[in-house]
């Protein structure tokens, strides 16, 4: 039950006080991200820890100038391949082969099989397929956020192309998805902080098959 209760608490933060978010907590929820699981393991996306002020200013007014960007601890943008390449794929399975200390027949075959595939298909779908497993992630991150006792605010509201351009994103063949500024709630200027948490009962959400 404590999990379930420290989703209770959490709630998309409209307002932060600025207080920092010790880096050990911090590195809990990045280590959360990193376990995720992901489409054949290739975790196609890389996340950005934004701690210099200067770049939340700069995201500020492409993220339709909410305040969470700037008095954020850390602004976490999740950022997916721009498509699938051969280099990328090859890369992830051979890290697991070395990891592992052995190949396997079956898992050879299975990375030609994606080699046979994604890097064909248009960049536009694979980013898509890309930004999907970026958003396991995204959520596992902000699970661990609640367990920490920090606030996040999950964020679409931004312009992507203009995150990018700041960042840097398109020169390393990524883009950008989703946004997770986390730190502490303001409580005083947070409209939302004491309303009562909705959602739909478990029955209009939940089809159980027997």
């Amino acid at each position: 039950m404590e999990l379930l209760d420290k989703l209770n608490w959490r709630y998309a933060a409209k307002a932060m006080n600025g207080k920092v978010v010790p880096e050990e907590k911090v590195e809990r929820i990045l280590e959360a991200a990193r376990l995720a699981p992901t489409s054949s393991g290739l975790q196609p996306f890389e996340i950005f820890v934004v701690k210099n002020q200067d770049v939340k200013e700069k995201i500020k007014p492409v993220a339709w100038n909410q305040s969470v960007v700037t008095d954020c601890s850390h602004l976490l943008v999740f950022a997916a391949w721009d498509t699938y390449t051969p280099e990328r794929i090859n890369y992830m399975f051979d890290l697991t082969n070395k990891i592992r200390g052995f190949e396997n027949e079956g898992w050879e075959n299975y990375r030609q099989m994606l080699l046979s595939s994604y890097p064909q298909k248009d960049a536009e779908e694979n980013f898509n397929h890309a930004a999907k497993q970026a958003y396991i992630a995204f959520a596992e991150a902000l699970t661990a956020c609640a367990f920490e006792g920090v606030d996040a605010t999950p964020m679409e509201g931004f312009d992507p192309e203009a995150v990018d351009q700041i960042l840097g994103l398109r020169e390393k063949g990524l883009r950008s998805a989703v946004l997770l500024p986390i730190g502490y709630r303001k409580e005083d200027e947070d409209w939302l902080v004491n309303l009562v948490k909705v959602r739909k009962p478990m029955e209009d959400m939940v089809t159980v098959i027997d």
